[in-house]
């Protein structure tokens, strides 16, 4: 019996049969592994009327929001269109990896492919996360719907991933030129030190400085940090008209912009702009006041106006989910859904991997956040992107949609 509660005869024969000389608490993992490479290769021995999701998110610790969000989005679509599509039952198996964890990722998704027998995998808050398993996809055949990990290029990692978020090389150029035109001339730029994070520096700057801008300073910062103080105090010693920001999500936005705001930037006519992963919905109630005015750039907000959307809100607070607010990631689990199901009506429900990919290329569909389709060749999802105000609205918060670049 494992610490877990599973016992031997939950791993694989071929791991039973090798003798292990590591250490108990690894020995699990260690089974698993030693078949890991042959099992993967293996055609896999799946019901015939069961397509299973293998879902890779963070469901505990700082970041467990984003793990509940794509949760929802899948349980929210499944009630709006059933969980049986083309004579087959969808059903979901999640794995909590926590947060930033490539090692953790990659061993949960070997269990959902070695033990679970799932088709499909999908989740993948962080992009580190989503590159340690790229090559397991790859090498199992089995379509990977990434549901937020955002690098720039991260479809190209495995010729079975799909992406149905964004990437920072889309959605941050529309903020950088927006500011030049409303006058911003300096900017600084602060961003997780990570690789997202990095991607998000390099296309504001140059589409910045393209635009005509000057970079006054930038910095970047631990990606699970929640101390901006030294930050913001050098951001307001340069003095630049605008600082332009990525970190994530969780308890890391709302800690920024309170430094922000303690630290007066916004009193000296500092403006902030950035990523919408700064005013996430499911943060309002912990950002309040010191967001309002913030301008932000991403494909979705909750306030966009649309039936669906109508719909779709309404769907997630009803279910009771966290804060109750729908964020990208509930849309983007709901969006891999609806590609899923309409791969599967295009298959008749055959499930392989290659057969799969190919019913992917050029899906188009209705979304909460707008037409979206599937780029044939990059596999990413090609989508409106909204300049967002945050904004007192009511007794509550929002980002209202101020501007908009077509994909």
């Amino acid at each position: 019996m494992f610490l877990d509660g599973s016992s031997d005869s939950e791993i694989p024969r071929c791991a039973q049969r090798k003798e292990m000389t590591v250490n108990p608490l690894n020995r699990r993992f260690a089974m698993i592994a030693t078949c890991a490479m042959a099992a993967l290769q293996a055609a896999p021995a799946w019901a015939e009327d069961t397509i299973k999701v293998g879902l890779v998110a963070e469901m505990s610790g700082p970041f467990s929001e984003f793990g509940k969000q794509m949760e929802a989005g899948i349980k929210l679509y499944q009630k709006h269109h059933g969980d049986t599509v083309a004579g087959k039952k969808v059903v979901v198996l999640t794995k909590d990896v926590g947060g930033p964890n490539p090692e953790l990722a990659k061993r949960v998704a070997t269990e959902l492919i070695v033990r679970d027998k799932v088709q499909v995998l999908a989740g993948f808050g962080f992009t580190p996360n989503a590159l340690s398993v790229a090559p397991l996809a790859t090498q199992a055949k089995l379509p990977m719907l990434v549901m937020n990990a955002a690098a720039s290029g991260l479809t190209a990692k495995s010729p079975y991933m799909l992406r149905t978020s964004f990437s920072y090389e889309h959605i941050v150029p529309p903020i950088a030129q927006w500011s030049y035109r409303q006058g911003v001339r300096k900017a600084y730029v602060l961003v997780a030190d990570y690789a997202p994070g990095h991607d998000a520096e390099q296309a504001f700057i140059k589409a910045f400085t393209e635009a005509g801008g000057e970079i006054v300073g930038k910095l970047r910062t631990p990606v699970m940090t929640v101390d901006f103080a030294a930050y913001m105090q050098r951001i307001k010693d340069a003095k630049p008209d605008a600082v332009f920001t990525f970190v994530n999500a969780g308890d890391v936005a709302p800690a920024l912009m309170k430094e922000f705001r303690e630290k007066g930037l916004h009193e000296a006519g500092i403006k902030l702009i950035g990523t919408g992963d700064i005013v996430f919905e499911s943060a309002f109630d912990a950002i309040g006041d010191k967001g309002l005015g913030v301008v932000t750039s991403y494909p979705y907000s909750m306030s966009h106006v649309s039936t669906l959307n109508q719909q779709f809100v309404q769907g997630f607070k009803q279910m009771a989910v966290g804060s109750s607010r729908p964020t990208i990631m509930a849309v983007s689990a709901y969006d891999a859904m609806a590609a899923l199901y309409a791969a599967l009506q295009k298959t008749g429900g055959k499930a392989d991997g290659a057969t799969l990919m190919e019913a992917f290329r050029n899906l188009s569909w209705e979304s909460p956040r707008g037409s979206v389709r599937l780029d044939a060749q990059s596999r990413d999802i090609m989508q409106t992107n909204y300049i967002r105000r945050y904004e007192k609205q009511g007794t509550g918060f929002a980002n209202v949609e101020i501007d908009k670049v077509a994909p």
